[in-house]
């Protein structure tokens, strides 16, 4: 009897021991997750300030309270750079370049997962291997052909390239393989449906999720863009966000004031996308993380 009670006590006291532990582990990480979330947000804070703050304060001490030169920092922005131009051009090519890249994207995606043709994988590996190199090191080719093309000082040398996007097919060609089923796209056939109604009307529905996590990553990546703009665009009136933002800092000296309103405004629509995307993104990288 007593050595019955000696191991009750004993499992009791480990089970509470374990629990303790548990917790403890759990404030561990949640102070850690904490503090990781503190320095992720810490620049974009001190962005905020600084935009508030005269060029001499932000050039001679770190900021943390709010300042009263806002108005006069949007002012001499203003007086510098047509912002809301850029807001407009910037807006035109990213959104026109991301769905672009999401049809054309998806398109190639699905052609690559269900088509199988001679050849299918060679080519869906030298896609791949555009991704390798860096967009600089084509820039003379890619500005010889735009002036071919007579796409010189012209949106669309920013846009039409959308429809080579090689992360977006890799992403949703992974999706398409995992997501839709050999059969749907068979029983669609049978039933009658070309091949591009069977894309639209019952492949694109059930890739959406895909889609819409590479369609913001795409559209960040358009948004944020500053060296291709630079060199194929001459005239200010059609500058983008990128580039207004870097000649707002001034000539003879940098109005660092000027640059940090700039770029405040300049991520508003990002934070946009990924305040009403973020469930996709989300959706999108965890799908078929979990069989059923």
């Amino acid at each position: 009897m007593d050595s019955s009670l000696v191991k009750e006590k004993k499992f009791i006291k480990d089970k509470t021991t374990q629990k303790n532990k548990a917790k403890l582990s759990n404030i561990t990480l949640y102070i850690i997750l904490m503090g990781l979330a503190v320095l992720t947000f810490l620049p974009f804070y001190i962005m905020m300030i600084n935009a508030t703050r005269t060029s001499n304060e932000i050039a001679t001490q770190l900021n943390f309270l709010p300042g009263s030169a806002l108005i006069d920092n949007y002012r001499r922005m203003r007086s510098a750079v047509d912002i809301w131009q850029g807001f407009k051009n910037s807006l035109i090519i990213s959104i026109s370049s991301t769905a672009l890249a999401a049809y054309c994207g998806a398109l190639t995606a699905y052609g690559f997962a269900k088509y199988k043709f001679k050849g299918n994988k060679v080519l869906f590996w030298v896609v791949l291997g555009t991704m390798m190199f860096p967009a600089q090191l084509g820039l003379i080719g890619f500005f010889r052909v735009c002036s071919a093309l007579n796409l010189i000082n012209n949106r669309l040398a920013l846009i039409l390239p959308a429809i080579a996007n090689a992360n977006l097919v890799f992403f949703v060609k992974l999706y398409i393989d995992a997501a839709v089923p050999n059969e749907v796209i068979e029983s669609a056939r049978i039933d009658g449906c070309s091949e591009f109604m069977i894309f639209n009307k019952i492949v694109i529905p059930m890739i959406i999720p895909s889609i819409a996590t590479m369609s913001i990553f795409a559209f960040i990546q358009s948004w944020n863009n500053y060296l291709i703009p630079l060199v194929v665009l001459y005239d200010e009136s059609k500058y983008t966000v990128p580039i207004l933002t870097a000649m707002a800092k001034g000539v003879y000296r940098t109005d660092f004031g000027a640059v940090y309103v700039a770029v405040a405004l300049s991520i508003v629509p990002i934070m946009i996308a990924f305040l009403f995307c973020s469930k996709y993104i989300i959706g999108g990288l965890t799908a078929g993380a979990v069989k059923e």
